[in-house]
Formats: structure tokens, C-alpha cells, sequence
């Protein structure tokens, strides 16, 4: 199978990447390495992949709109993934733009890209930050999502809409998968388990923002990239019992699927941290903070309909999961 992933320099696609290749795919990457935050990272990360024979590196901003329709025209991708994206929730209050440039105008061209090239299915990060103001726990897909808290959260549940107009219109199947906190080795530096891990070895202290009452589905890298290569190989069908007289959030009459892909064992923030400083052997500083604007106080992900059609089991406890990063950042840093 021929599959263009976007983002494969960075978290997930990365892990993804090195997956689809180990099984015999041929992947097309495409990444334009921004420097949101440390491009060396990004750099080490394709390194793992960029040898394979099967892996084609395509140095490309998916809001390049030219530069996108041209890849998509040269190297015919059966399937594509998107996980290209301007991530974070607190920077989306400091540079709203960013979104608007790589989550909007970015997946528009991913969208026409895969209508005009004959593409399969299209498998697509959302985010848990779609649920929001609701408190109805756990999250389900079947939930209404219409009160996000900050402009990333927006622009996730807008792809969403997105893709249910081409899955309506053009019969393209698309799935968005609403990822929960995702971390381990080779991780996002702005998320918590990165930057607590950098503070507590040099001795410094750690922001604990919502004074560490946050419940969060922490969901460990190996079982994310199994979630998604699952859905992948399994296209999105339209749900026959679709009703428009109460229609579910979750389905459609068209091509078009949403699935929480979590853990399903919320833990609280403070139990993450002693976790941590059990696996470095140091005890962290703490600043007790508030709750930031934007963020939500818990996320808890009801997976049952990803069970259910693709057969996902998350299976790696938090505490599998921190040793692994923290063995990985040792190493990786030299400390």
C-alpha cells in the first residue's frame, strides 16, 4: 500500500511512519520541519526513517496549496494520514494565525488532494480539546461538541465538519481519530511528561497548573500508532441506521467516522508526577498554579465504538509507559 503521511517528522508521525514501513507499506512524508519548538528533534526523528527504501521525504507545508496538489499529482497515495498540524492549546492564545494557516487551510488541501487523486480513505488527527465545556464523563463520540475552549479545539472540530462535507459530497471516506494526551520516547517537548522531566533533573521547579487535580487519559505512543493503523486498514462506511431525525455526532449516512482513541484510565496529575520522580529517583519542586485559560480539567475517553469496529486494546500501563520515556530521555540527552 502507497500512504502519504503528513507530520512525519514530528510524535506520531514519526512512530507511524517507522510502523507502516516495518510492514511492508511505501510511505510518502511529507513535513516542512517549523520551528515550533526544537528542530534537531524533528531531524533525529526522520532519521530513523529517511534510509528506508520505501519512505519518500517531501519537505512540504500542507498550506503550501501548489506544493500539495503537485505531491499529491507525482506520488498518487492510496491512503493518507494526516497528522500535520499546529498543535498546543496554550500557544493557540499567543499565535491564532498559526491554526487557521495549518489546521484550516492545510487540511483543505489535504481534502483536495485526496478528492482529486482517487485516495481510498483518509485517516485524520482530531483532538479530546473538541469536547470542551462538556463535563459529561467519559467523553463519547456520540456527545455533542459545539463548545470548545480555545481556537486549536475549534479548529479540530472544523476539520471535522470539513471532512463530513467531502465524505457527503464526493463519497470520500474519512475517519478523525480525537487523540488523548498522547506521550513517550522520542515526545513533544511542550507537553508536561518532556518539560517536568528536563526541570526535575536540573533541580528546577515544575508549573502545576489546576494545583495537579487535572484527570487526564494519559495514552502511551504504542497503542495510539496501533489505533491508527487499524482504522486505517478499515474505511469508514456510512452507518445504514443513520437517522437525520436524530442524528448521532458520531456517525453519518455519508463515509465519515469519528473515534476517541485514549486510554480509558484517567489519572490525576499529581499521581503522573510521583510516578516520574519515582522512575528519576528525584523529588520535584512544585508551583501550584490555577487553571489555565483553555485548557479543560479532565479528559476521560470512552473507546467502546473503536473496540468495537477495529478491535483496539490500549495495553501499556502509565507506569510502563514513564519508565520507557525516561530511560529514552536519558539516553537521548545523556543524563
Amino acid at each position: 500500500m502507497k500512504i502519504m503521511v503528513t507530520g512525519t517528522a514530528g510524535f506520531i508521525g514519526n512512530h507511524l511512519a517507522l510502523r507502516l514501513l516495518e510492514r511492508g507499506d511505501e510511505v510518502i512524508g511529507i513535513d516542512n520541519l517549523n520551528d515550533y519548538y526544537d528542530v534537531n528533534l524533528k531531524i533525529n526523528r526522520l532519521a530513523r526513517i529517511k534510509d528506508h527504501a520505501a519512505f519518500t521525504d517531501v519537505r512540504l507545508d500542507i498550506a503550501d496549496r501548489a506544493g500539495m496538489e503537485a505531491a499529491f499529482k507525482k506520488h498518487r497515495p492510496q491512503k493518507v494520514v494526516n497528522l500535520a498540524a499546529q498543535a498546543g492549546v496554550r500557544y493557540s492564545l499567543e499565535n491564532p494565525h498559526a491554526y487557521i494557516d495549518s489546521n484550516i487551510v492545510g487540511f483543505i488541501n489535504i481534502l483536495e488532494g485526496c478528492r482529486h487523486n482517487g485516495v481510498e480513505h483518509l485517516v485524520y488527527a482530531s483532538s479530546s480539546s473538541v469536547y470542551g465545556a462538556n463535563e459529561s464523563m467519559p467523553f463519547s463520540v456520540h456527545d455533542n461538541v459545539d463548545h470548545p475552549l480555545s481556537l486549536y479545539a475549534a479548529s479540530k472540530k472544523a476539520n471535522e465538519l470539513m471532512a463530513h462535507t467531502y465524505s457527503n459530497l464526493y463519497q470520500l471516506p474519512t475517519t478523525g481519530l480525537r487523540f488523548f494526551t498522547v506521550y513517550g520516547p522520542w515526545g513533544r517537548p511542550d507537553m508536561a511528561l518532556f518539560l517536568f522531566t528536563k526541570a526535575i533533573l536540573a533541580g528546577k521547579p515544575i508549573d502545576v497548573f489546576n494545583y495537579g487535580k487535572h484527570r487526564r487519559d494519559f495514552t502511551y505512543i504504542d497503542d495510539i500508532v496501533e489505533g491508527v493503523i487499524r482504522t486505517l486498514d478499515h474505511t469508514a462506511r456510512a452507518n445504514p441506521d443513520w437517522s437525520g431525525g436524530k442524528p448521532d455526532p458520531g456517525t453519518s449516512k455519508s463515509p465519515w467516522r469519528v473515534y476517541n482513541i485514549g486510554n480509558q484510565n484517567p489519572v490525576e496529575l499529581l499521581a503522573y508526577i510521583e510516578t516520574l520522580e519515582r522512575f528519576l529517583g528525584k523529588t520535584a519542586e512544585k508551583n501550584l498554579l490555577p487553571l489555565q485559560p483553555g485548557d479543560v480539567p479532565d479528559t476521560y475517553a470512552d473507546v467502546e465504538a473503536l473496540v468495537t469496529d477495529v478491535g483496539y486494546k490500549p495495553s501499556t500501563t502509565i507506569e510502563q509507559g514513564i519508565e520507557r520515556f525516561v530511560t529514552w530521555y536519558r539516553e537521548y540527552y545523556r543524563q
